[in-house]
């Protein structure tokens, strides 16, 4: 047994079976949020937290184009001193549902990053969005729990391993951050990108 080579193998038998339609309509929906001007917030914990500060850096930075605005996005786990008083003084389990409460307007983009898809707070925040007309995509592995079927996008990682569901996570990032990149104009689409590849 070569542990090395059974965790990169794993990895890339999990990679295969990404939903790649989800992820392109998941880039055509962020680019629409970002002509329109809408919000674009972010959140989770512990390791998926992690990975939500980073989107949120990848996408503000690192899409940037003279003839398109810059995205709106805002980390929900990044604020510590409001991040800590909501979760002493509303609990835990409201931690991101009572920021979003305070922005989040119809149309806007809800980003839940949990492995587990279980995670109270992300489920409450995403409830909230949900009531208020944003539109929420999820970001989890295992069996998708209940954020997968909460949001109006899921991508799934169909993984019971912790660490390649984080891996993979940040790879989708990276990812949708890359062929974001690429877009030129308000009237960009995924499939206009995919039809300038094939040809």
């Amino acid at each position: 047994m070569n542990p090395i080579r059974d965790y990169i193998s794993q990895l890339h038998a999990t990679l295969d079976q990404l939903p790649e339609e989800q992820i392109a309509a998941v880039v055509e929906l962020l680019h629409e949020a970002r002509v329109n001007q809408r919000h674009v917030f972010v959140m989770g914990n512990g390791g998926s937290s992690a990975t939500a500060s980073h989107m949120v850096c990848d996408l503000m930075k690192n899409t940037r184009k003279v003839d398109l605005p810059n995205f709106r996005v805002i980390g929900l786990a990044d604020n510590m001193p409001i991040f800590s008083a909501m979760a002493n003084d509303e609990g835990y389990e409201h931690v991101f549902s009572q920021q979003l409460a305070s922005f989040v307007q119809p149309s806007d983009v809800v980003i839940a990053i949990s492995a587990s898809g279980n995670s109270r707070n992300v489920l409450n925040a995403v409830e909230l969005a949900n009531r208020a007309g944003a539109r929420t995509i999820g970001m989890t592995g295992f069996d998708g729990g209940k954020l997968g079927r909460m949001v109006e996008f899921h991508l799934h990682v169909p993984s019971h391993v912790i660490e390649h569901v984080e891996d993979l996570h940040l790879m989708l990032e990276h990812l949708i951050t890359k062929i974001l990149r690429s877009a030129d104009s308000p009237e960009w689409t995924f499939k206009t990108l995919a039809a300038w590849s094939a040809s």
